[in-house]
């Protein structure tokens, strides 16, 4: 029916189109099936949490995968994360449930760190709810681990705006 088009219509508005001269750069050094083709590859992240009864805190375990599914090298998983964490706070060890070794944000100042997100929320007014949690300390992992995007469908502000 003609009406049935009238819901696709603001899928055609052209500035949501991708320039093929700004696409074409980041798929030049492309290997394999989709070259010359606009799809820009990427590495990506397995990520599972554990609970750490020692420091009684959740415990982030990664294991990474390059553009074509192959397991990625310690010295690539050390590439995205940030220099003052690699092999200090975040290191290659033995997950506790599964066989290959992952990389593994160490628990030591998980506390301290949830704590003192938890009190910058209070500071603004805000007291996060348990179920918030989990997003809160995915924003604090993503601050070791800056290349890792989430979905978040909550926002945390931990800042007051200043308008």
């Amino acid at each position: 029916a003609a009406g049935d088009d009238d819901e696709y219509l603001d899928m055609e508005d052209e500035s949501l189109a991708l320039d093929d001269a700004s696409t074409a750069q980041n798929t030049t050094n492309m290997k394999g099936p989709g070259v010359g083709s606009n799809l820009v590859r990427s590495r990506r992240y397995d990520v599972s949490i554990t609970y750490d009864n020692y420091y009684r805190t959740p415990r982030i375990w990664l294991y990474g995968f390059d553009e074509n599914g192959s397991a990625l090298s310690t010295t690539a998983v050390y590439q995205d994360i940030m220099q003052d964490y690699a092999q200090k706070t975040v290191t290659i060890d033995p997950h506790p449930h599964l066989t290959k070794p992952h990389a593994s944000v160490h628990p030591c100042q998980h506390a301290p760190a949830m704590f003192n997100m938890i009190e910058a929320l209070k500071e603004c007014g805000s007291t996060p709810s348990v179920e918030q949690y989990m997003f809160i300390f995915l924003k604090f992992i993503q601050s070791i681990v800056p290349t890792i995007e989430y979905d978040y469908t909550i926002d945390v502000q931990v800042r007051g705006n200043d308008a």
